[in-house]
């Protein structure tokens, strides 16, 4: 690959990171908002059976569940099931939380996920990691307890719900390395889209329903779009050019999350919580930077002398 075509392919894959981070921020702002008038379970059911659609739509056309190439059974393979429980599991709690927290808050703490990578795959894959990590580990901690605040008057216990959401999507993340590559990655997203509504079904079992309006039809419907389009515009990034510098660029949605949380909600993080984020922000790109370099190390040193 010419250094053009290279830098080109960077460029599509830092555009579609961008543009994938800020569209899950805005299916959580659609989801945020509809969640004011409209009971959680209700509103994730809705909302999964419009992705679901949307999903299965662009499978079809892919013909990846029609004729003699459809690889529906690929739905049902473990490494699959387990990972849309995780995503579910992950996905529920994470919600649970943004009903109760400011967007740019919960969507800040969800940016820990590569530090808890990092910890889980010493803990659970018993990777050696140096003490400089160890140390950048602490301080993205020290960050999340910063915007979490837990001794402060205005503590909102929902944070650590949304601090376990994002222990359920590190733990994702890393099973997803169990998963066939030639799995199709809009299978897989099917898979968490149906382990989704599924979860949302049986928690507004508890819950009472609520008429829903065209203009909340209209916005959960939006929701699904930008949810799904988040994931493809996801894989495309991950597909394309150079990872390790296109990864850095997920941290947009931050900035994403603080737009529309001050426009529409009239949110300001306090001085701690842009302490907190300025750290935790800082933390991840270290982690990101220190594995490019690693893995460039282990390239030279597997190459023949």
């Amino acid at each position: 690959m010419t250094l053009s075509v290279q830098a080109a392919a960077n460029r599509r894959g830092i555009l579609a990171m961008i543009g994938a981070m800020t569209s899950f921020v805005i299916n959580d702002a659609f989801v945020k908002y509809a969640s004011q008038s409209l009971p959680g379970g209700q509103l994730i059911v809705v909302r999964g059976l419009f992705a679901i659609v949307f999903l299965f739509a662009g499978a079809w056309w892919m013909g990846l569940v029609r004729g003699p190439e459809a690889r529906l059974r690929d739905l049902w393979q473990r490494p699959v099931i387990t990972r849309s429980v995780l995503d579910a599991v992950s996905t529920m709690t994470f919600l649970t939380a943004l009903f109760h927290l400011p967007l740019a808050n919960a969507t800040a703490i969800n940016m820990a996920a590569p530090l808890c990578i990092t910890l889980l795959s010493v803990l659970w894959l018993g990777e050696r990691i140096g003490a400089m990590r160890w140390l950048v580990i602490a301080i993205g901690f020290v960050g999340v307890l910063l915007i979490v605040q837990p001794r402060s008057e205005g503590f909102n216990g929902y944070s650590l719900v949304c601090l376990l959401s994002t222990f359920f999507v590190a733990c994702r993340d890393l099973y997803t390395r169990r998963i066939n590559p030639g799995t199709p990655s809009i299978l897989i997203t099917i898979g968490t889209a149906i382990a989704v509504t599924a979860s949302g079904a049986v928690l507004s079992l508890f819950q009472q329903w609520q008429p829903v309006t065209l203009a909340q039809l209209a916005m959960l419907a939006a929701a699904s779009v930008f949810l799904s389009s988040g994931y493809m515009l996801l894989i495309r990034a991950m597909r394309a050019g150079d990872v390790s510098l296109i990864v850095p660029f997920r941290y947009s949605g931050l900035l994403a999350a603080l737009t529309i949380g001050f426009v529409v909600w009239g949110e300001i993080p306090n001085a701690l919580a842009w302490a907190g984020i300025a750290l935790l922000v800082a933390a991840g790109l270290y982690m990101v930077i220190s594995e490019r370099a690693r893995a460039r190390d282990r390239v030279l040193e597997s190459a023949p002398e």
